[in-house]
Order: C-alpha cells, then structure tokens, then sequence
C-alpha cells in the first residue's frame, strides 16, 4: 500500500462512509468517493489503483444497501433483477459504441437534461411522494426493462455519469414508485450490473468489473477493506434513513445530487 498519513487514511474512511450513505439514499457516491481517492492518494500513484479501490469499496457499500432495502422496503426483487440483467446487456452496448466516438460532445446534452430534471422535480412538488397504488402491470414492467434496463444502462456504458439519478427518476415515473421504493430498487438493479468505468490515458472508454481490476492488480487491498468498512456502515445507514425519513428526504438528497453532477460535469467539460 502507498505510504499514506495517519490522518489522510482517516478523511478518506469518513468519505467512504459519507459516499455510502448518499449512494443508498439515492446514488451519486462516486461523485464523492473517487476524487477522495484521488486527492488522498500520493501523486505518484496510477489513476488506475483509485479506480480499483473505488470500485472494491463502492461494492460493498452497495450490496449492504440493496440487502437492507429488500428486507426492510416494499420492493419488488423479480422486477428489479429483471431491470439490473437488461441494465448489464445495455451497458455493454453502449461500450462497444463508446469505443469508437467522442462522448465529450454529448456531456453539455446531459447536463442540459439533469438542469430540466431538476425544475421538473421542483415545479412538481407531488412527484414521487405517492405510492404506487398497486402491483406493477405487465406493460409497466416491460417499459421499466426498456427503459430503465436497457436505455440507462446503455447510457451508462456510452457516459456514465448521472446512471443512478436517472434510474430512480425512470423507475419513479414509470412504475409509479415514490421516490423511496425508486430508490431503494435502483440499489438492487445497480447489484445485477456492477460495472465500473475506466478510460485508458488517450481517453478510450471501456468497461470493467472488479475482478479486472483485481487481475490487473490494481486494488489496494488494505487500504479498500478499511474504507470498505465505513462505506458498507455509511449505506446501511442510507438505506435506514430513506426508510426512515421518506420520499421527501429524497427528493432534497436527489435535488442536491443533481446540481453536483451538473457541477461536476461542467468542471470536466471546461478545465480540460
């Protein structure tokens, strides 16, 4: 492991249990989790080992969460299983695409679309406070798969950013959750699909899981199995709290996460 403070092991457990919580709340941990890794690895040390890491330690945050959620929140585990395996088919799609285009070009679209996303959710204050008033139907759970499956998770595969946001709003709208059951499916669909995006250093996206990562002996083992501590405690906190607080809570958590990636994105767009 590189030589890392005392303090700075500590300031990136506290992210990892901080990116815990958000992710399970209603996702976007990674916006906070990666830079952490980062900023707090030494200067020295490949990109590639913070990505690693990060994915060794999101996962684990992440199966705490959707364990949590499905025991303790009114979720349909078939359906969200079904949406996570046309997620991981639609994302390597749109990976094969993104190997062969430009996708900077498409981030100010996506970063128009969260900013409509946004006054959407704000203008409509009853969206996704109400729960569903029974069973989801065929049609609906077919539309959730298109849609939620195979749409974002080829979104995800061609950009990345901003996947778990639009897969709460998808399935809020769409199967008519409120935004806490939205949430806490995304969690169990994000688990069928646990794929982490790379880019290699002339900016060629591609796709890769943790065992890649593992093969090419880019996680940091020890320093992912303390932080993977505060993340899983982090999300099963998250989880809890959604629960606990409800759809309201999550509206203000989804419309904070929102303008960070927007945020985010602009910074990548405009510092290069």
């Amino acid at each position: 492991m590189p030589d890392i403070s005392l303090t700075m092991i500590v300031v990136l457990c506290l992210a990892a249990f901080a990116a815990g919580w958000i992710d399970a709340v209603v996702g976007g941990g990674g916006l906070l989790l990666l830079p952490a890794l980062i900023l707090g690895l030494p200067s020295h040390t490949p990109a590639a080992y913070a990505l690693g890491t990060n994915k060794a330690v999101a996962i684990v945050g992440t199966s705490g969460a959707a364990v949590t959620y499905a025991r303790k929140a009114p979720v349909d585990v078939r359906t969200a299983v079904r949406i996570g395996l046309a997620a991981l088919a639609g994302s390597s799609g749109g990976a094969f695409l993104a190997a062969g285009m430009s996708t900077e070009v498409l981030k100010p679209v996506i970063m128009v679309v969260l900013l409509a996303v946004a006054a959407f959710v704000i203008l409509r204050p009853a969206f996704g406070t109400a729960p569903a008033p029974g069973p989801a139907t065929r049609r609906q759970i077919l539309t959730a798969i298109g849609l939620a499956g195979i749409g974002i998770g080829f979104y995800d595969g061609l950009i990345g950013p901003g996947t778990g946001t639009f897969l709460v709003l998808t399935l809020t709208a769409v199967l008519h959750l409120d935004l806490g059951a939205a949430s806490a499916t995304a969690k169990i669909v994000n688990c069928c699909s646990p794929n982490a995006r790379l880019r290699s250093r002339r900016g060629d996206p591609h796709r890769g899981r943790l065992a890649t990562f593992a093969w090419q002996g880019t996680v940091l083992w020890q320093l992912a199995a303390l932080m993977a501590v505060f993340n899983l405690a982090g999300g099963t906190l998250g989880a809890h709290t959604a629960l606990k607080k409800g759809s309201g809570f999550v509206r203000v958590v989804l419309l904070t996460v929102v303008f960070a990636l927007v945020a985010n994105m602009a910074y990548e767009q405009w510092s290069a």
